[in-house]
């Protein structure tokens, strides 16, 4: 399944653009390594998806073309969350 698709099914991100929008732009990795909104994505797999100052740990634990809203966050298991600090640009 593409990562995008999955992403919107599973709802850890909401439209399906803002998936595409989000990998596109480099903040989403399968187990470690950078994906694009094509990448395809399998069970046991582990996403890493930074959302503003979120980082966010998901393995996925299934995979469905479509599902209810009380479904969707049987698709994944949230491993990890972190929160990162802020970066300051006007110091240094």
């Amino acid at each position: 399944m593409r990562l995008d698709k999955f992403l919107k099914v599973s709802r850890l991100i909401k439209r399906r653009t803002l998936a595409k929008e989000v990998s596109d732009q480099g903040r989403i990795n399968i187990n470690g390594k950078e994906a694009k909104a094509s990448s395809t994505v399998k069970v046991g797999d582990e996403l890493t998806i930074r959302l503003g100052q979120k980082l966010v740990t998901a393995r996925i634990d299934r995979l469905q073309e479509t599902s209810r809203k009380e479904e969707a966050a049987e698709m994944y298991t949230i491993v990890k969350e972190d929160r990162l600090s802020p970066t300051n640009d006007l110091e240094g």
